[in-house]
């Protein structure tokens, strides 16, 4: 069902499928687009100081979602939100959603294949920021990040690997490294989503909801395409990880 003829032929991965080339890919597009944007003050031509900022300003409000003008009509806004899964708003926010992307991305990937994977990852990410505008339509805050689309990984690899151990670092726990079974650490992360809902709001900040929209909807649509199928063969490690 997941094309292993062609898998044969491809790359070799850790886990000894065929190499995420599409993650590769996704992790490459988001870091060079950052790189040359305004966010990572590297680029002279956009100045410094006051100057950056509204380079910075002006970037986020032409390529972000920015709900008020989404929900407008207008024709062009509506592709914002492809766009602003590519971008972001600074190096925190860059390597944190890269990191999250190629720890499971490899083993979803390797699962549903590049193709899939790829519509899962955009699709579910638009979805994610047409949710939030839905929710904010008055905001003017612009909006951007891969976290809807990433998000999305982690729901389908709840629904594909939800024992595969993963390594987890907890504040509460004195930042020890312990692997839990996937099922236990993504059920505890997006009911943290969840709660952080609550102060969600239409200004700067993490914008939860879209966390668990995409999350939800990467499980849903895995669950849909898979429902009737079982995983056979060793269990793709994560990047990073051993082979369980």
């Amino acid at each position: 069902m997941d094309g292993t003829d062609r898998a044969a032929a491809a790359p070799r991965g850790r886990g000894g499928g065929p190499r995420p080339l599409m993650t590769y890919a996704l992790i490459c597009c988001c870091g060079l687009l950052f790189l040359i944007g305004p966010a990572s003050g590297l680029v002279p031509s956009y100045g410094t100081g006051r100057a950056l900022a509204q380079a910075q300003s002006d970037y986020f409000d032409r390529w972000g979602v920015v709900p008020r003008a989404l929900l407008s009509g207008a024709t062009r806004p509506l592709l914002t939100p492809a766009t602003a899964l590519f971008l972001h708003g600074n190096w925190l926010h860059l390597l944190g959603n890269l990191l999250f992307l190629f720890v499971f991305g490899n083993a979803v990937e390797q699962r549903m294949g590049p193709v899939r994977f790829a519509l899962l990852y955009l699709s579910a990410g638009y979805v994610a920021m047409l949710c939030y505008a839905a929710a904010h339509p008055a905001s003017g805050q612009s909006l951007v990040g891969a976290s809807g689309a990433v998000s999305a990984v982690l729901g389908a690899f709840l629904y594909l690997y939800p024992r595969t151990r993963v390594t987890s670092v907890f504040p509460f726990l004195f930042f020890l490294p312990l692997r839990f079974p996937a099922w236990v650490v993504l059920l505890f992360w997006l009911t943290l989503q969840w709660l952080a809902t609550r102060q969600d709001g239409g200004g700067p900040g993490v914008a939860y909801l879209v966390h668990v929209v995409g999350f939800t909807l990467g499980f849903l649509l895995v669950w849909l395409s898979y429902r009737r199928a079982t995983v056979t063969g060793p269990t793709p490690a994560c990047e990073g990880e051993t082979k369980p």
